[in-house]
């Protein structure tokens, strides 16, 4: 969770302008493919900076906002004991797994917006020179 926070917190701090990201699509090397399909850089941004404070605030807020539902809780008190921690276990993994993709996108596009800044400035170089 920690790695997560702290790539958030970086793509944060470096992507200034994060309409340089319109129009440019994932490359292909170890990067995760994007869950909705053909979605360019500037969408994964707003989708990234969307579900960070979700990560930091859990569940909870989910949940507060349908109160009185009972739904779950009749299901939970038919389940057995003995698979909870089984229950647990499972949806620990994946919310482990969610967090290791949603990491490694915003690494990935920290690093894509690095190389266009670059881009820019030896564009801009050359053209002065």
């Amino acid at each position: 969770m920690e790695e997560y926070f702290s790539a958030t917190q970086k793509m944060e701090q470096e992507v200034m302008f994060p309409s340089l990201l319109r129009g440019v699509f994932p490359q292909q090397e170890g990067e995760a493919p994007a869950p909705e399909g053909n979605t360019d850089l500037y969408e994964r941004y707003q989708l990234l900076k969307a579900i960070k404070p979700m990560v930091e605030k859990g569940l909870a807020s989910v949940t507060d906002q349908s109160p009185g539902s009972t739904s779950t809780d009749t299901a939970s008190d038919e389940a057995p004991d003995s698979n909870l921690e089984e229950r647990l276990s499972h949806h620990v993994n994946g919310l482990q797994q969610v967090l290791t993709d949603l990491t490694k996108n915003t690494k990935a596009l920290t690093r894509r917006y690095s190389q266009i800044l670059e881009e820019i400035n030896l564009s801009e170089g050359q053209s002065s020179s």
